[in-house]
């Protein structure tokens, strides 16, 4: 015997038919109608119920509030409209290489996760300066699909009325996850599309049907996102899990049901395969995450609060769905139509999942087996999906009064458990109150279930009530999310970005030169913001060896390097070739465009430059001018006022919090998370303060640098206030001011807690020496430097000798040969790519290979032959089958489970 929700005719039986009825004639035809478009009313009415919330919240594109929040506005607007360039082929590189950040960086990783939900490619369809529109539409469609691919799967857990699915589609679309998870990760979006495609999938495999284009399926869901991909195949699977074990087939059908779905999932993710080996490969040679603690479960009763809608607060599995689906799911065990052993089942499943999610083995587990930065319970957007699944089991099993009673008084008991604990504020309590009319409406749905057009003005009343109750919950949390200031909006496409866009594209000189957005900072990833090719980079998979290289040359970082900036200073900007920047100013754009003299993108340097590893640099000035390849600085020996402890070996002069010094012991560090340079320090640090004295030439320009210090510097009549952290942010080298005619270089520092500032702290620039510097690199450089989307070419005179540079952090995939010599990995300069000519070269010719693509286009290359294997075996079997068979009890068996669909 079959599993119940399978049973012979559930496909052709519908809530408003007579009991044990079959449609025929009329009711038939409306029940397939309803069966079409069912799944377009949950699409449009979640959809529409969130644009709602929008407006009304007056944000964007409804009102003038910015949605370009946290990583939204930081990483995946600017992402955007990097690919916008991409399609309209204005962009400094390609799918391989992104020229434009980080001073030459890998992207193709970039491009599998953060762009590959298919809606991100409506961006080349509107203007540049609009990006954030489809942006926005990435996140409505995504939940529109959601809701529409939800309401079909339901149809195939259990047969019932199509509207009625709908409307918990729509909470499933809308849920908690969705709404203070999803929506600022466009990509993460995908992962609520991919869990009904994957359940109707493994539908298929319950049924022994359509193996290749499941699939395909899993294929759509992995590469479109792998990391939620991966927590939505886990959800899925264990439905899948808990429907094979309640199946009444033989045990030996049942398992090949399991290798069905194991074998499919196997080669739909190794069709995707390009997507995980260039990922997994680019995050071995990433920049370290910030080491994540879990600090432990939420308290129970918090825990439980956030099965009410509406809510926001600290972190916690978001798992609402809705009060609708609550109901049910509260009724669900009191279902007497639904047999205890699957009752017991689902909700054995429930509550094991629930615990998965705050149990620290099981959280590595669903993450990859790494604990995420942010929030540790972003796999909840599983358990919405089995909520919603429970609550359908419930509702389509027309739940009689005294059931839906009971289960009313279990959400009653709910909310007075929960209801002194902080989630519950205005929202959830509106919202509960708001599930006694979802509660009547159910009531009257059994009450008049004999008359159809009764029901009918019930089930628009229910859809009515799910719309409001949807878009208010929306709304709610919106308002909780956007008045904490963590989540204030990025300056992604204001006026003052418009304009920073429009300079740096009139001064465009790539690649002769960089045009550098700066330090000014909209968003975090300026660079594919506004074009240009600077430092700025935010990403996961910032390679290791560029944040290595800017820091180790002055420039600042943030998220210990996940996040870095480009240089602040002259010599920085010359050795990577920037002739165009921008300045924060005071003025009506914000800024100011300056530009400089600049050498090239690759120049020479005289044959015998010390290579990385085979000399060690005392300081940053002298690293620098190793870089350059010459001398620009002073660096004097500083001299502490009024004594004080001496400088320690390896770790430089220390300091006290009340700037007395003594920092007795290991140096600490400390400041404000991802904070400006240029943020305050406060507190005992203003009252006291070290004076450091160094001699100068008169008229040069004193630099300092300490990069982990937090405090405050004054000196020359500026005043600086890094907010260095170990190893979470680091300074940059900032410009005190000119010498004064005495050479007399006075520094006081006033330090916020105990540590170390470097020996060499202050370094005397002499700008004729850097301005004869970069013009004998621009004499000596190439006579043409040309750049394709991952490679550059450079042609020097016959003969040149020397080491070849070129201005891009070396990061692994690099290949460059000599005249068309064999292709080598490079050497390194201060961490940017050096060739050595040897006795004379004129050809130089560097080309980045992704590593990781060939490995997994191969392993596609090869699933895709085992899914057209058997593909063409079973067309050519079912071709060549006879129109009937002898008698076979088991093949009667597999043939009649086939066509019993639900």
């Amino acid at each position: 015997m079959l599993n119940p929700s399978l049973e012979k005719g559930a496909g052709r039986r519908g809530d408003d038919s007579s009991p044990g009825g079959t449609r025929t004639g009329p009711a038939l035809a409306r029940d397939l109608r309803a069966r079409r478009t069912a799944p377009w009313f949950a699409a449009a009415t979640a959809m529409a119920a969130y644009c709602l919330a929008m407006a009304v919240h007056g944000t964007y594109p409804f009102g003038g509030r910015s949605r370009a929040v946290n990583d939204l506005g930081n990483q995946f607007v600017p992402f955007h409209a990097r690919l916008w360039d991409l399609m309209h082929g204005e962009a400094h590189g390609d799918l391989l290489f992104n020229w434009s950040s980080g001073y030459g960086t890998p992207f193709l990783a970039d491009f599998f996760t953060y762009l590959m939900n298919p809606f991100s490619w409506l961006v080349g369809i509107f203007p540049r300066h609009s990006v954030e529109f489809p942006v926005f539409l990435v996140t409505l469609f995504s939940v529109g699909l959601a809701a529409a691919l939800m309401t079909v799967f339901l149809g195939r857990l259990h047969d019932g009325s199509p509207w009625l699915r709908a409307l918990l589609s729509v909470g499933f679309g809308l849920s908690a996850w969705m709404i203070s998870d999803g929506f600022s990760d466009p990509m993460w979006m995908w992962g609520l599309v991919a869990l009904p495609l994957l359940g109707i999938a493994y539908d298929w495999c319950l049924r022994r049907r359509r193996w290749a284009t499941g699939a395909l399926l899993v294929t759509v869901c992995w590469a479109g996102n792998f990391y939620t991909a991966a927590m939505a195949t886990i959800g899925m699977a264990l439905i899948l899990l808990v429907r094979v074990l309640l199946d009444e087939r033989p045990v030996g059908e049942r398992l090949r049901v399991a290798g069905r779905a194991a074998s499919m999932t196997g080669v739909g993710i190794l069709l995707a395969a390009p997507v995980l080996t260039v990922g997994l490969k680019a995050s071995k040679v990433s920049q370290p995450a910030p080491e994540a603690v879990y600090q432990g479960p939420p308290a129970p009763l918090d825990y439980l609060a956030h099965l009410i809608p509406g809510g926001l607060v600290g972190r916690v599995p978001h798992i609402s769905v809705g009060m609708l689906a609550l109901l049910l799911v509260a009724t669900y065990p009191f279902v007497r139509r639904a047999p205890r052993r699957e009752r017991v089942a689902w909700l054995a499943l429930v509550a094991l999942m629930a615990g998965s999610l705050v149990w620290k083995p099981t959280i590595l587990l669903w993450h990859g087996l790494a604990m995420p930065n942010g929030s540790p319970y972003r796999a909840s957007i599983a358990l919405t999906a089995v909520l919603v699944c429970v609550a359908w089991l419930a509702l389509a099993r027309r739940p009689r009064l005294p059931e839906l009673l009971r289960g009313g008084a279990l959400v009653l008991v709910l909310v007075l458990s929960v209801s002194t604990t902080a989630y519950m504020t205005t929202g959830p309590w509106i919202l509960a109150a708001g599930g006694l009319v979802l509660l009547g409406l159910l009531l009257a749905l059994d009450r008049f279930r004999g008359d159809r057009r009764v029901r009918i003005g019930l089930t628009v009343a229910l859809a009515g009530a799910v719309f409001l109750s949807s878009s208010y919950t929306v709304l709610s949390t919106t308002r909780i999310r956007d008045a904490i200031e963590w989540w204030k909006p990025k300056r992604t496409f204001d006026s003052q970005a418009l304009a920073a866009y429009g300079q740096l594209k009139a001064a465009d000189a790539w690649p002769a030169s960089r045009t550098d957005p700066g330090p000014h900072s909209f968003a975090s990833n300026d660079p594919m913001l506004l074009a240009g090719q600077g430092g700025g980079y935010y990403s996961s998979y910032l390679p290791a060896v560029t944040a290595d290289a800017l820091h180790r040359l002055g420039a600042g970082w943030y998220v210990q390097g996940r996040h870095t900036r480009s240089f602040d200073d002259p010599v920085g900007r010359a050795v990577m070739g920037v002739s165009t920047y921008l300045e924060p100013d005071a003025g009506p754009d914000g800024f100011v465009r300056r530009s400089a003299l600049a050498p090239p993108v690759v120049t020479l340097r005289p044959a015998g430059t010390p290579l990385d590893g085979t000399v060690r640099d005392v300081s940053l000035f002298s690293r620098q001018e190793r870089v350059l390849g010459a001398r620009v600085y002073d660096v004097p020996t500083l001299a502490r006022s009024g004594g004080g402890p001496r400088p320690v070996p390896g770790h430089g002069w220390p300091l006290g919090a009340d700037g007395t010094g003594g920092a007795g012991g290991a140096a600490q560090h400390g400041g404000a998370d991802g904070a400006d340079g240029a943020g305050g320090a406060g507190g005992a640090a203003q009252r006291g303060g070290t004076t450091f004295t160094a001699v100068c030439a008169p008229g040069s320009e004193a630099y300092w640098y300490a990069p982990w210090l937090r405090g405050r510097v004054d000196a020359l009549g500026t005043t600086l206030r890094p907010a260095g952290k170990y190893p979470m942010t680091s300074n940059p080298l900032y410009r005190l001011g000119t010498v004064p005619a005495d050479g007399r270089v006075a520094v006081r520092v006033h330090s916020a807690q105990r540590q170390y500032i470097p020996e060499s702290a202050v370094g005397c620039l002499d700008r004729a020496a850097l301005d004869r510097s970069v013009r004998q690199l621009r004499a000596t450089g190439p006579d043409r430097v040309n750049s394709s989307g991952h490679g550059i070419r450079a042609a020097f005179a016959p003969g040149t000798a020397g080491t070849a540079v070129l201005s891009v952090p070396a990061t692994p995939g690099w290949l460059c040969a000599v005249d068309g010599g064999p292709a080598r990995v490079p050497r390194t300069l201060g961490g940017l790519i050096a060739v050595e000519l040897g006795d004379g070269g004129s050809r130089l010719a560097c080309s980045y290979r992704t590593p990781g693509l060939r490995l997994g286009l191969a392993a596609s290359g090869a699933a895709a032959a085992l899914l057209l294997a058997v593909t063409a075996a079973h067309l050519l079997r079912t071709r060549t089958a006879p129109a009937s068979r002898p008698s076979d009890p088991s093949r009667r068996s597999r043939s009649s489970f086939r066509s019993q669909r639900s």
